[in-house]
């Protein structure tokens, strides 16, 4: 279901650009910025204009019934009542065209008490847009509010555990990916960990990709988020198969200190993700050529509270089948990756972790042993070295909160 969307790359996306905020000079900037599509864009033609002209792709709102369950006057449950398909069927029958629309946004943090109407929303917008996809964005593990109990967060959910909500929307709902949004600095490392496992591993079950919105702003006024934080949440979320990475956000949508301020100006944040998407983007093409097939922690130490309660074990050294004795003197995530064509070749992707609140910056040194192969480095820090020690060992140092996927020479 590609469409207008290049799904055969890592697309970087970003939420929100308000009207104010488009202007050429402002959509240049977004293009310049590394940001491949905006989502909540709305249906402003002259903008759409400039989105064309810098290939920039929108998933436009307000085009269809939308429904958010938790701003919705009506409770969760009534969708098929308060949104029945001829509205949609309606909607599709009005609607003008336009080369930069690549997604209908049909709704966000859905109740699963709604899964299966929305099951039937997304299959009649795929039929009636054949030039777009259906856009719909889960909520977290922790739904809506960090701060939630657990009963408040069934509320919401609809079912009783998260795993059970992701397991509902596979059942009912025809998307080829999952998306959600984590934001992990109102909120826990071990919680973002958790929420990584259970989409990442629905992801790979039920063959879909894995798209996930994180937190460029911030939920305090007098705190600006790190250039490193943006690495941290980029790169483990690549550890967990990430094919699609949403920022937010670009103009005023919550929070603060977004990429443009309410007057339009850039904002410190704006050369931060420029320069983390350009290294997202310089090791995008390796990775994409694989899909993750698991994902290890590895030297997280068993009492490390960054993962306590994950469902995962941390280990001291990691056996892929075809990397072995994997060992690592500092936290990093490996994710063991098969090819995406028929050769069936493999490939492993690093991701740094042990600094994530970016206050003591450092390198892990990992070493592995692959005997009789011929192995390839991309990386996003410049400094990473991959040394052969000659003996079929390997040794990588990679400085905190970078990454790298190490890969069979392709020819």
């Amino acid at each position: 279901m590609n469409k207008r969307m290049d799904r055969s790359k890592l697309n970087i996306g970003a939420y929100f650009l308000d009207e104010y905020a488009c202007t050429e000079e402002h959509i240049k900037a977004v293009k310049d910025c590394g940001i491949d599509f905006i989502v909540c864009m709305e249906d402003i033609r002259e903008a759409l204009d400039l989105f064309q002209k810098y290939e920039i792709g929108a998933i436009v709102s307000h085009i269809v019934p939308f429904w958010w369950s938790a701003r919705q006057t009506e409770p969760p449950g009534t969708m098929a009542e308060n949104n029945p398909i001829d509205d949609y069927e309606k909607s599709a029958k009005g609607f003008t065209d336009h080369p930069a629309i690549w997604g209908i946004d049909c709704g966000d943090e859905p109740s699963a008490l709604d899964f299966e109407h929305y099951g039937k929303v997304l299959e009649c917008v795929n039929t009636k847009f054949p030039n777009q996809f259906g856009y719909v964005n889960l909520y977290p593990n922790y739904a809506m509010v960090a701060a939630n109990d657990a009963e408040k967060t069934k509320s919401q959910l609809g079912v009783p555990t998260y795993d059970e909500y992701i397991a509902e929307y596979c059942k009912y709902v025809p998307t080829d990916y999952i998306c959600y949004d984590f934001y992990v600095y109102a909120t826990s490392v071990s919680r973002m960990y958790k929420n990584y496992i259970s989409i990442a591993d629905a992801c790979r079950d039920t063959g879909r990709a894995m798209w996930i919105v994180l937190q460029l702003n911030s939920d305090k006024e007098e705190i600006y988020l790190t250039e490193n934080n943006l690495r941290f949440q980029a790169y483990t979320a690549m550890a967990f198969g990430a094919e699609n990475i949403i920022w937010a956000c670009c103009t005023a949508g919550w929070w603060h200190h977004q990429i443009f301020d309410r007057e339009g100006k850039k904002t410190e944040q704006y050369e931060k993700v420029k320069n983390v998407n350009a290294e997202i983007k310089a090791i995008s093409d390796a990775y994409m050529k694989y899909r993750r097939t698991s994902t290890y922690f590895l030297g997280f130490g068993s009492d490390n509270p960054e993962i306590e309660g994950i469902p995962y074990d941390s280990y001291d050294v990691v056996n892929t089948g075809y990397f072995k004795d994997i060992r690592s003197d500092a936290s990093v995530l490996v994710s063991d990756m098969v090819s995406r064509d028929a050769t069936g070749r493999h490939a492993m992707f690093f991701a740094a972790t042990n600094d994530w609140k970016d206050e003591n910056p450092a390198h892990c040194t990992v070493t592995f042993n692959a005997v009789g192969h011929k192995l390839s480095l991309v990386a996003t820090d410049s400094s990473a070295m991959l040394s052969n020690n000659g003996d079929g060992s390997y040794s990588l140092i990679l400085n905190s909160n970078s990454a790298a996927i190490i890969t069979e020479e392709w020819e």
